[in-house]
């Protein structure tokens, strides 16, 4: 089972970015599927995940600025991240949710900067 974050770049305050994670297998279909991020000497966070169903949970640092969404027939999740902050700076990862079913990928950097 592979996964492949992209999307991410250098931004400024304020600004948007949409991450797209394109998984195989059945894995991504029947599972929830999370969005976290590991800034530098911080541990690694659950930004947000959605059920198969389409439910959505956030943690609170990125609630009403971030939304996911899933395309269960492109076997892919997405993460809208708008009014973006330096402190949303980190690698950004998707693997499902709560039990990390899938090797970590590389992620996708997202850099928000002046």
């Amino acid at each position: 089972q592979v996964q492949l974050e992209s999307g991410g770049g250098l931004v400024q305050p304020g600004g948007s970015l949409r991450l797209s994670c394109a998984a195989s297998g059945t894995i991504f279909r029947i599972n929830t599927m999370g969005w976290y991020r590991q800034a530098p000497g911080k541990q690694r966070e659950l930004v947000a995940r959605i059920t198969s169903g389409g439910s959505t949970n956030y943690a609170d640092s990125v609630k009403g600025r971030f939304t996911i969404s899933r395309d269960n027939a492109k076997n892919t999740v997405y993460l809208q991240m708008n009014s973006l902050k330096p402190e949303d700076t980190a690698v950004y990862y998707c693997n499902t949710y709560p039990i990390h079913l899938l090797s970590w990928g590389q992620g996708t950097q997202v850099t928000v900067s002046s």
